[in-house]
């Protein structure tokens, strides 16, 4: 039974690192390597993450600089960026490539907010999907007699004692990236 409540747990924990991931990708009106994580630019017919084939670095509170190791890689990186759903054009000085994050408007502080919280919202929903699956395992357990009654009053207490702490940290982790977005 302890396995079945160790896997249940660390699929929940798979979610809420989903959702760190997510928080990471977004936009916040600063210099943000991880908004570069998706792109993919084609490195000898081998689609490959931009922070394997250049050295990514902020130098000012909203730039971000992309010195490929391999300079013939130059354009191709300012492709991949101009085509993604950035929204930031990048400055091609020949050696090095520029991003400047413009800060963001009131209006779209708010709609970043709104789209955090579903996110959030959705992560929730996926751990208590988790849950749920968690719940009819034991279930099943018992039914095929694996478990008692006692292990299975145990399990389910157990695996909402899980839920309920992964549901805080998805709490917590959305309500501070909203006020990260919130701070100007």
């Amino acid at each position: 039974m302890n396995t079945v409540i160790k896997t249940y747990d660390e699929k929940m924990s798979k979610s809420v690192k989903h959702l760190e991931t997510e928080f990471a990708e977004i936009r916040a009106g600063r210099a943000n390597p991880a908004v570069l994580d998706k792109l993919r630019v084609n490195y000898y017919d081998t689609p490959t993450p931009i922070n394997q084939i250049a050295a990514v670095s902020i130098t000012e509170a909203r730039t971000l600089t992309i010195q490929p190791w391999d300079m013939s890689m130059l354009r191709a990186i300012e492709k991949a960026i101009q085509t993604s759903d950035i929204g930031i054009n990048p400055q091609n000085d020949g050696k090095v490539i520029r991003m400047v994050f413009p800060p963001l408007t009131e209006d779209r502080r708010r709609e970043i907010v709104k789209e955090i919280g579903k996110m959030g919202e959705e992560a929730k929903v996926a751990v208590r999907s988790i849950r749920r699956e968690a719940m009819e395992k034991l279930k099943a357990m018992k039914k095929n007699g694996e478990i008692t009654e006692d292990d299975l009053k145990h399990g389910e207490k157990k695996i909402q004692e899980i839920t309920d702490s992964h549901i805080k940290r998805i709490e917590s982790l959305t309500e501070a990236k909203q006020k990260q977005i919130m701070e100007i």
